[in-house]
């Protein structure tokens, strides 16, 4: 960037996880930041519900740190067990504007979704336990309410602290992360067992899936505002989630899209049954890959060979360097460092003849946008109705393309 083409300046939230997040820490440090805590009050009165249940702020610190700890405090002992329809009904009911309604039902739809891939059961049919409880429903609608005050278009997180041993969950004593935590941050950069307990909770990784637009650092990123929220539980290091308020400066050629920095790692392989493929695929996700993909050529003394690429955050590059060795026959590899452009995009749920469905929508330039089905939600859908699948797709793209007034 030159000094006569300086750019523009965009504000953005960064979440700073070193020691996780839960859904009270989180309402903690938006308060913290600055969104008016009277302004919240009266958006959570507002649910049918909030009569089981008080919302507690007070100033604290943790290890020296001061930040805001909030606690929602149950005002009875109810044991509710909801579906996601008696949640939408929750929220509906209590007349938000739909930019907060799209980002509650959006929160709680990650932890369905990764529910019902742990119960082998659909989104419809999980019984939510903990975040169907009083104090998930005030965390996940105080979530959407802070984040929808800020109106930010983009929020990075780094690496993100999970914690470590046991943790107790509807189901008994299960290893951190909990199997729902998990399953939500598949493919998000996460480090274990910086705490020994658990750091990051299913509420909190949903929220993160829902707000981030890009799990990495931003760049040229100039600090405004901070925001500490503190923890219930006291670790070996501050139990704290920071939050920062600030400005990118960007160009006129990039400030359009969402960027990262990634590896590619590249191999030329042709000694491989074509069998093994498919196993080398899924170790090398399970090993931290956000795409891997395989590209046929023609090899010296025209042999025909597979390369396979790799595209990684940095910090995964041992784990699939090992992946690699361990299950392929390459004896070495490529590395560099790219530069990854996408456009910016959100997730949005809508209600369908077939029920809730969560549809990713990316913007381009010119103002036009396009959306895509999830597969796995359409594989769902299809089993749990009994319908064909392309029948299914096609009558689901007619909806949505109806609803949202948008071609796919």
């Amino acid at each position: 960037m030159t000094a006569d083409s300086p750019g523009t300046l965009e504000r953005v939230l960064v979440y700073d996880c070193f020691s996780g997040i839960s859904g009270d820490m989180h309402i903690g440090a938006m308060l913290d930041l600055g969104v008016d805590e009277n302004y919240l009050r009266n958006q959570l009165a507002r649910l049918g519900m909030a009569s089981e249940f008080e919302l507690i702020v007070t100033r604290s610190s943790k290890m020296g740190i001061s930040g805001t700890q909030a606690t929602v405090r149950l005002r009875s002992s109810p044991h509710h067990h909801r579906h996601l329809q008696d949640i939408r009904k929750i929220i509906d009911a209590a007349g938000y504007p739909d930019a907060v309604r799209e980002r509650a039902f959006d929160i709680f739809m990650h932890i369905a979704v990764a529910e019902a891939k742990i119960h082998g059961t659909s989104i419809d049919e999980v019984h939510f336990h903990e975040v169907g409880a009083t104090d998930s429903i005030a965390d996940i609608v105080a979530a959407a309410v802070c984040l929808d005050a800020l109106n930010i278009r983009r929020s990075y997180c780094s690496t993100l602290e999970l914690g470590g041993g046991m943790v107790r969950c509807a189901h008994g004593m299960m290893p951190v992360p909990a199997p729902a935590t998990a399953e939500i941050l598949t493919g998000v950069p996460c480090r274990y067992g910086g705490v020994d307990s658990e750091a990051t909770t299913p509420t909190g990784a949903a929220i993160l899936k829902h707000a981030v637009t890009a799990f990495t650092s931003p760049e040229r990123f100039a600090i405004q505002r901070i925001g500490y929220g503190l923890g219930q539980k006291d670790f070996a290091i501050p139990n704290v989630l920071r939050v920062m308020l600030g400005d990118i400066r960007t160009t006129a050629t990039t400030e359009f899209y969402l960027r990262e920095k990634n590896l590619q790692i590249d191999c030329n392989i042709d000694d491989m049954t074509p069998e093994a493929y498919q196993p080398l695929l899924d170790a090398l996700f399970s090993a931290g890959a956000k795409d891997a993909f395989l590209t046929p050529i023609i090899m010296k003394k025209s042999r025909p060979g597979i390369t396979l690429s790799i595209l990684a955050d940095p910090q995964y590059e041992q784990a699939l360097l090992d992946t690699v060795f361990s299950h392929s026959t390459s004896i070495g590899v490529r590395i560099h460092e790219v530069d990854k452009h996408m456009l910016p995009r959100e997730e949005v749920t809508l209600d369908t003849s077939l029920g809730p469905v969560s549809v990713k929508r990316v913007e381009l330039r010119d103002g036009r946008r396009r959306w895509k089905l999830e597969h796995d939600q359409l594989m769902s859908l299809a089993e749990l109705h009994s319908i064909a699948y392309p029948i299914l797709r096609k009558r689901l793209q007619r909806e949505i393309e109806t609803l949202l007034g948008e071609r796919p």
